[in-house]
């Protein structure tokens, strides 16, 4: 068969390719092992029909390995058992159970986490009573180990009747699996046990009897031995020191990506400014196209504004690389209940910390991830609080920003808007819970805590790599078309006496100078009511890394200036926004680049972000939301501003 109900394949797999189902708990090492399988071929998206996110690979023979078939892969949503409670495991059950038996899979995969081996075998023991070929693939031997559990795959198969194979998949190590797929492909299809007759109950107990006396039978434990992952867990879920360890934590990622990137950043911003610059210039001037208006577009422009975007990159790469390995270790879980609690106090639904953690990497992902959540009403207030969570293309802003006027603790600053961030979504939360949604319910989170255990190199560079990739694009795509506009609207005059593109047409004349001209007075008394200032936010509205690259065009293009000679060219924009951020706010420009930060971080954070949120909750909310976060970042900004200047 192509696959279950017809889904799409990563890869173009001959007609009549087997399909496996590969299924677990949350946190069993499923995602991971599926991508051992399928390596670089798999893809995501909907399942057909529903609003589910699954993975599909494609899983080819080796040279050397004992597999010899290629697969077809499916890789479900975590699900602890075929009783579905969410729609992700619906979506199991109708695979595994309510279709057709010639559009059902092949072979049934299901990974089990042997530190948490009871729990994760209860999705196999309802398997195992339908006609399914089934193999158990036991994961996390290794965390297993140190906490004094040892399985004996042998013995477990010989209880349960079906293949039984322990290895990590975390270090790509697959030919036992395969060996036991192949083997069973050529087993018929048959049940393994017979369902015992009687109400739910009466089966759920059966089928926990079943997989103790599994258990009892594979497996030895040190109960005298007390665990890591208890010791540990003792502090970080600390109601007092656990909210500690999480800020202290998070405080490391920033002050490790500012410190350590930084002269990476500089390398690549010499690069751009340098000789990059130099050599389109001569190359521009040896092809007879040095016109002022075209190096305006790909020396200020491309060059320019997407270079600086991209001296970014390595900031962005170190920072998914250390939530990568928080993640890998099993800390996050932990992170996740620390929240929980805060949020429950609150009365926001426990669920919610899913997606709102998912929007500090990126909002859009993070509006879907609302349909994890039971009812309407939790899945609208939640998609209306992900854009306040300061995703990962604000980084690049606070970034700039705190290294210009902050250069000692550019690490704290980034840290802090984090934190105003957070405090942000919980103050906006309490706001519409106590409004809109006074008697809406909320429910407690449910999740695993997986051991902890070493982060994997592999494991980790390849989930900052997969991020990274969604950075580059970013900047690949969007930015690249914001900086043609942008040059387009810069080299177009808005007064009369002047053509198209020329020379001595100063920036503020342009259609870009007076359109923002026209929006700066809203934010005078926020300290950045110049054109200058306030045009970043216009096209940051379509993406927040296009604030820096219009920043770029902007300042390459300005006329030089005797009140601030130190402030033009492309080759020191910092102290070009240094220097306006000053002149703007009558001399408070510390006071006036926090207002404007908490506003980046406050107003709408893309055009992407809101056709998510249509998608979601409907055009009525996402407009609420929109004059919503307009209106709300104006006036944090305005209060910041005019605080902060008594002070500093």
């Amino acid at each position: 068969m192509a696959d279950c109900h017809g889904a799409p394949v990563a890869q173009h797999a001959p007609a009549g390719t087997p399909t496996i189902a590969l299924i677990g708990a949350p946190n069993a090492g499923k995602s991971t092992l599926f991508n051992a399988l399928t390596g670089a071929s798999a893809t995501t998206g909907n399942y057909p029909g529903t609003t589910v996110e699954v993975s599909r690979g494609v899983w080819k023979p080796a040279k050397g390995t004992p597999n010899k078939t290629t697969y077809n892969i499916v890789d479900f949503p975590g699900a602890y058992s075929l009783d579905p409670v969410s729609p992700d495991e619906a979506l199991t059950r109708e695979l595994l159970l309510d279709t057709p038996a010639g559009e059902r899979p092949d072979l049934v995969m299901v990974a089990v986490d042997t530190a948490n081996i009871a729990r994760g075998l209860y999705i196999a023991a309802q398997i195992a009573e339908h006609p399914y070929r089934v193999v158990v693939v036991l994961t996390k031997g290794d965390v297993a180990s140190r906490q004094g559990l040892e399985v004996d795959p042998d013995v477990l198969a010989a209880q349960l009747g079906v293949p039984v194979v322990a290895l990590d998949p975390r270090r790509r190590d697959v030919s036992r699996v395969a060996e036991a797929v192949d083997k069973q492909m050529l087993a018929p299809s048959a049940p393994v046990r017979a369902a015992v007759p009687g109400d739910e109950f009466a089966q759920a107990d059966d089928r926990f009897e079943w997989i103790d006396n599994a258990v009892a039978a594979a497996t030895l434990r040190d109960e005298h031995r007390d665990t890591f992952t208890e010791t540990v867990d003792k502090y970080v879920l600390h109601p007092v020191l656990g909210p500690i360890i999480f800020l202290f934590a998070m405080f490391l990622v920033f002050q490790i990506t500012t410190t350590v990137a930084a002269p990476m950043q500089d390398g690549l911003d010499a690069l751009f400014t340098g000789p990059l610059t130099d050599w389109a210039n001569a190359a521009l001037d040896a092809v007879g196209l040095g016109y002022p208006f075209v190096k305006g577009l790909i020396v200020g422009g491309l060059i320019g504004g997407v270079g600086m975007v991209l001296t970014f990159v390595p900031l962005m790469a170190l920072m998914f690389l250390c939530l990568a390995v928080l993640e890998d270790s099993g800390y996050m879980a932990r992170a996740a209940v620390v929240a929980d609690r805060l949020m429950r106090a609150i009365g926001l639904p426990g669920k919610a910390f899913i997606p709102l953690i998912v929007g500090f990497g990126c909002n859009v992902p993070a509006i879907s991830a609302t349909r994890v959540l039971a009812t309407p009403e939790q899945r609208r207030l939640t998609a209306l609080l992900v854009p306040f969570t300061s995703c990962s293309a604000r980084l690049t802003v606070y970034v700039m920003l705190a290294q210009t006027f902050f250069p000692e603790h550019a690490g704290l600053v980034v840290f802090a808007m984090y934190v105003i961030s957070i405090a942000l979504v919980v103050l906006a939360g309490l706001l519409l819970r106590h409004t809109l949604w006074r008697t809406m319910g909320s429910d407690p989170l449910v999740i695993d805590l997986p051991v902890y255990q070493w982060p994997t190199a592999r494991l980790s560079l390849s989930v900052m790599w997969t991020r990274l990739k969604g950075f580059l694009r970013t900047a690949g795509g969007i930015i690249v078309a914001t900086v043609v506009v942008i040059w387009f609207l810069q080299s177009t005059p808005a007064v009369a006496g002047h053509g198209w593109g020329d020379e001595d047409l100063a920036p503020e004349d342009s259609v870009y100078g007076v359109v923002s001209g026209t929006v700066a007075p809203v934010f005078e008394p926020a300290g950045f009511g110049s054109w200058s200032l306030t045009g970043p936010l216009i096209t940051g509205f379509l993406a927040k890394e296009a604030v820096i690259s219009t920043w770029a065009q902007t300042y390459a293009l300005e006329d030089p200036s005797n009140e601030a000679p130190e402030a033009q060219g492309t080759s020191d924009l910092a102290a070009a926004v240094r220097a306006d951020f000053d002149k703007t706010s009558g001399g408070h420009g510390i006071a006036a680049v926090w207002a404007y930060m908490i506003f980046l971080m406050a107003y709408t954070p893309c055009v992407a972000t809101l056709a998510a949120q249509r998608r979601e909750i409907g055009a009525k909310w996402t407009i609420f939301g929109l004059i919503g976060q307009l209106a709300l970042a104006w006036v944090l900004a305005v209060a910041a501003f005019q605080i902060l200047k008594v002070f500093i």
